[in-house]
């Protein structure tokens, strides 16, 4: 019983009407202003925010290829596709070798010992070549008796 008396409300109420009774100046704007802080707190706090989750994006898928291909309209679509990679990959070789050779005739041309440069260039492709396929063939599972693009068989 102690708790409720020790912790009566009324009293405060009590004190709270007896110096709002006071005929003070400024008791209406400081009302005003603790009405203001309270609610701006009021607000601030059980402001809620919801994000919509995205739109499902639209799907579309190739729209390029005539829907009722046969497998024969396929397959030399892919064999025109790898010679055309294969053409753009030549390519690529000749400029890059064309470039080595510049660049070797720029060296001898300065004095430097371009045989040692290229054997040292050599082996680093070489070495990035081999990463490269030991890569691939962690992530395929390719066998490691794979040789320059052949598969050997057990029945061969």
């Amino acid at each position: 019983m102690r708790f409720r008396t020790r912790f009566n409300a009324a009293g405060g109420i009590a004190d709270f009407w007896n110096e709002w009774k006071k005929p003070t100046p400024y008791r209406w704007p400081i009302l005003a202003a603790s009405f203001a802080m309270t609610g701006t707190l009021f607000f601030w706090l059980t402001k809620e925010e919801y994000y919509y989750p995205p739109e499902v994006p639209q799907v579309t898928y190739i729209t390029t290829f005539a829907e009722g291909r046969t497998d024969e309209e396929i397959r030399q679509s892919n064999i025109e596709n790898q010679r055309r990679k294969d053409e753009l990959e030549a390519e690529r070789a000749r400029i890059e070798q064309r470039r080595r050779d510049l660049y070797k005739s720029l060296g001898a041309a300065t004095g430097l010992d371009v045989e040692a440069m290229e054997a040292e260039a050599e082996a680093e492709r070489a070495a990035e070549e081999r990463a490269e396929r030991e890569r691939l063939a962690e992530l395929f599972g390719e066998s490691d008796n794979q040789t320059d693009g052949t598969v050997e068989t057990a029945g061969e």
